[in-house]
Parts: C-alpha cells; sequence; structure tokens
C-alpha cells in the first residue's frame, strides 16, 4: 500500500511551525529559493491561529532565516481576484513591521513571498513564475549594481538582493515526471506523492514527519475535515463560476450589441460585444460564486451546523450568515 502523506498546508498550520520540523520547511525553502535556508524562529502571521471558524482557504506561515531575512510561505486554495494586490500588501506589511521606529534604512531586510497556488491566476505557460526588481538602462540596457556598505567594506549589490522576490508556484499547471529536487517538490505538493529514493532537500524528512497514519485518531478527523472543507468549497466555486460564465457570456452578448447598434458602426459592434462579454463574465462569475456561497450557507444552517463552521466552509461573515437564518 502506497503511504499516504498529509497535506502542505495542514502541515503548515500544525507541524511545520514546531523546531523539530524546521528541517522540512527549511528543505523546501532551499529549493525553492535556490540557497541553503536556516530558520531560526517563526513569527506571527494570520496562519498561526487555530480557532474552530480559521479560513482553509489561505493558509501562511512567517520566518526568519540566519541572514535576518523574512520568508512568507503561502497556500491558497481558492481563486481571489486581487490576489497579487494582496501579496504586495503583505510583502510592505512585514517590512514595516520588522523595522523599529529609529531604526536606519540598512536595518531592512530582503522579504521572500512564496505563494503554492491552487487556482488559476492567469494566463501563463509555466509553472514557476519568479518576480525581481531590477533596473535596466534605458539605453545602454545594462543592469544597476548600487554601492552599500558591509561589515565597514563598500561593496557592489544587485537592487534584487535588496527589494523583495515573488515567487508563484502554480500548483495544476505541473504535468512533468519528476527528475529534479523542485520538480519533486511540487509534485508533492500537487498529488502527495513522495518517492520512497527522494533526495530532495526536506522530502527525505517529510516521507517520515508528515505520514497520515503517524496522527493521533483527532488529528486525523480534524485532518479529514480540512480536506472535506477544502473539496466542498472548490465544488461550490467550480459550478459558480461555470454558471457566472454563462450567465455573464449571455449577458455580455446582448449589452454588446447594444453598444454596438448605438455607435452604428461595424468597429463598434466589434468593440462593443468584446468589451460586454468580458464585463458581463466578470460580474457573472462574482454573482455566481455569491449565490452559491448563500446556497450553500442555507443548507449547512439548515442540517443544524454552527456559525461558525458555516463561515469556515463559505467565508461569509457572521453577519451575512445571521442575515440568511433572518
Amino acid at each position: 500500500m502506497q503511504d499516504k502523506y498529509i497535506r502542505f498546508d495542514w502541515a503548515i498550520k500544525r507541524l511545520l511551525r514546531q523546531k523539530a520540523n524546521f528541517d522540512v520547511l527549511e528543505g523546501f525553502l532551499t529549493v525553492f529559493i535556490g540557497e541553503e535556508v536556516k530558520i531560526v524562529e517563526i513569527l506571527e502571521s494570520e496562519g498561526n491561529q487555530q480557532a474552530e471558524d480559521d479560513k482553509f482557504n489561505r493558509v501562511d506561515i512567517k520566518a526568519k532565516n540566519s541572514k535576518g531575512e523574512i520568508i512568507i510561505v503561502e497556500v491558497q486554495n481558492t481563486s481571489e481576484l486581487y490576489y497579487l494586490e494582496r501579496i504586495l500588501y503583505g510583502v510592505a506589511k512585514a517590512i514595516t513591521e520588522h523595522i523599529n521606529l529609529g531604526n536606519t534604512y540598512k536595518e531592512v531586510k530582503k522579504i521572500y513571498s512564496i505563494s503554492i497556488l491552487y487556482f488559476d491566476l492567469g494566463k501563463g505557460a509555466d509553472y514557476l513564475y519568479v518576480g525581481q526588481n531590477h533596473f535596466t538602462g534605458v539605453h545602454t540596457h545594462d543592469q544597476l549594481m548600487v554601492s552599500t556598505k558591509e561589515k565597514g567594506a563598500f561593496i557592489k549589490k544587485s537592487p534584487s538582493e535588496i527589494f523583495p522576490e515573488y515567487i508563484l508556484v502554480r500548483v495544476n499547471e505541473f504535468n512533468k515526471v519528476a527528475k529534479t529536487p523542485l520538480e519533486e517538490w511540487v509534485a508533492y505538493l500537487k498529488s502527495g506523492v513522495i518517492k520512497a529514493n527522494t533526495t530532495a532537500p526536506g522530502l527525505q524528512q517529510a516521507r517520515q514527519k508528515l505520514l497520515y497514519y503517524s496522527m493521533t485518531d483527532s488529528e486525523r478527523h480534524a485532518y479529514d475535515e480540512h480536506i472535506n472543507a477544502v473539496m466542498i468549497q472548490n465544488d461550490v466555486l467550480g459550478n459558480a463560476r461555470d454558471e457566472g460564465l454563462e450567465q455573464g457570456r449571455a449577458e455580455g452578448r446582448a449589452e454588446g450589441r447594444a453598444e454596438g447598434r448605438a455607435e452604428g458602426r461595424a468597429e463598434g459592434l466589434e468593440q462593443g460585444l468584446k468589451q460586454g462579454i468580458e464585463q458581463g463574465i466578470e460580474q457573472g462569475i462574482e454573482q455566481g460564486i455569491n449565490e452559491e456561497k448563500h446556497r450553500l450557507a442555507k443548507m449547512m444552517l439548515g442540517m443544524g451546523e454552527t456559525v461558525e463552521k458555516v463561515m469556515a466552509y463559505t467565508g461569509l461573515t457572521k453577519e451575512q450568515i445571521k442575515k440568511l437564518s433572518e
């Protein structure tokens, strides 16, 4: 029988914050950042919460490495419209949180933001994208190197060594036979499979520490509830998205034709149709998702589920749920 391993988002929430399990997290970070990482401490983050109404759609962990750099790892299970804007805000917040008033700007540390995504973020052929800051000469096309002082000596640094670095792992786009440590990690993130003969940093340790059947009965029950919630939410959002697309296309075509006719030009018709479809799809998806969330919430309340559990499964606020039961 093939071993069953715990999902990485659950491991982040419950296991990898413990010092005894740092080797798994350090291996993961070493592979994705491309240099050896040693964790000094786990810092406070939204993902530290373990209440009953924790949001399962997003789990994060924030760590400081031996160089004083901050690393944020986030697992996002469901679609979010302004995802890049949110991780930008998270990085900016981390920078300001970890520098004290009166410190010099020398104390600003590099931030790594690693996002493990289980939804379609946008168009792109690869499963791994890295975003760094480079300053390129407009006329010379050379890369700017800046002067900075370290340990009493002036050295040259690339801005990419100072500015935040963003790593986006589009798990669902990975369709390769895993041969490298990076591919083995992404294969585990996608399917939960770890090779018996793996040599990937962190995965060797994960084979012992992330076994499903090594958990207690209560831990397995909590884990199964988490997986069930993820599956239900994905099903709800998938249905809502399909309904929203269909509704949005229909509304968009009608709106586009009306705009095109009003302009009285073939060009206007084509442009209006395109804009109308895009606008209608976006509005339809959002409306469909909201309707599906409300439908699920009403069904769960009718089955006698607690408000806290309905919040966890739907992402609705307590106030929104109370209105449904009025």
